[in-house]
């Protein structure tokens, strides 16, 4: 589920290039991957917003980082937001739904081929399922067993 899988399975993969995937509170405006729209609204102590993340298509230099820009501040809930969202709340209101948007519009074919194998695993960086767990980055591995199960966690 990762970046490094093979295909057809990177296609699970955030920071896969499908284009088209709509940005939450960007009204209109889309972007290539998962984690370019969250990478994008990031906001940090020394920089804000990163439209420009919209658009790598290389799934290489997504990442804006704490040590380059200092301590996260929040997501921003819009371009012309004064408004930014904590961790948990971001998740929820970003992450899941673009992330839920890309494997229901972009890679459903990959989702109901995992539906038709009896017994399966899948394989991430981390395991954490757990939206309300900060310690750790989501395991898209986890989201995608909810998916399946019919388990999705709560968006709002």
């Amino acid at each position: 589920m990762t970046s490094k899988a093979p295909d057809p399975w990177v296609r699970l993969s955030p920071f896969y290039p499908h284009g088209g995937l709509p940005v939450p509170y960007f009204d209109g405006v889309t972007s290539q991957s998962v984690e370019g729209v969250w990478q994008t609204l990031k906001v940090f102590e020394h920089a804000d917003i990163d439209l420009g993340k919209l658009e790598v298509t290389t799934m290489k230099g997504l990442k804006r980082t704490v040590r380059r820009y200092g301590p996260v501040q929040g997501h921003r809930a819009g371009p012309q937001s004064e408004q930014l969202l904590p961790y948990e709340t971001a998740r929820r209101r970003i992450y899941l739904p673009t992330y839920r948007w890309m494997l229901e519009h972009r890679a459903s074919d990959l989702v109901e081929r995992l539906r038709g194998i009896p017994d399966v695993v899948l394989l991430d960086y981390t395991t954490n399922g757990d939206v309300t767990d900060p310690r750790s980055p989501l395991s898209h591995a986890a989201l995608i067993q909810l998916y399946l199960e019919g388990r999705w966690p709560e968006e709002n």
